[in-house]
């Protein structure tokens, strides 16, 4: 198993608000990404969508798929993840697939993989055909919870710990 990086963090205010990319964020149990209105945990539920995760090389292998010239390609964070990370590699993966795996991200911040981030209708608004492209192999990303607060940045070292 590799080590991977962190190379971009983003977070959206409200639903179907643009998203904003940021250099370093603060993620916590509490509010997933600060700021990112998806991340707030509400009383009495558990959270299973708190922060979302891209791997970059899965993005770009979609947007191929699609034959996209490279200057015609969208941000990554048109995917609506909080999380882009690349060279992370796990059994032939470039994210987990495992429901209870743990992503370290930086010195402190621990997130538990919860499910697949299947890619919606959405993505067609972005390009045409992105949806089927982001499904196989879970391109479309992981979604996860936080376990342990910590405030990242990107280049920060991503792995797995279980």
């Amino acid at each position: 198993m590799e080590a991977g990086r962190l190379i971009g963090i983003a977070r959206r205010k409200r639903p179907r608000a643009p998203m904003e990319e940021l250099r370093s964020a603060a993620v916590t149990a509490a509010a997933g990404v600060q700021g990112d209105f998806r991340g707030a945990v509400r009383p009495g539920r558990v959270p299973r969508r708190q922060v979302s995760l891209l791997a970059a090389e899965d993005w770009l292998a979609a947007l191929r798929d699609l034959g996209l010239a490279e200057g015609d390609c969208p941000p990554w964070h048109a995917r609506r993840a909080n999380l882009l990370v690349e060279g992370l590699r796990v059994n032939g993966m470039h994210l987990p697939r495992e429901k209870g795996c743990v992503i370290a991200i930086g010195e402190s911040l621990r997130i538990a993989v919860t499910m697949e981030c299947d890619p919606c209708s959405r993505m067609e608004d972005v390009v045409p055909g992105l949806m089927a492209a982001l499904l196989p192999d879970w391109r479309g990303g992981v979604l996860g919870t936080v376990l342990t607060d910590g405030t990242i940045a990107v280049g920060d070292e991503i792995r797995i710990e279980q």
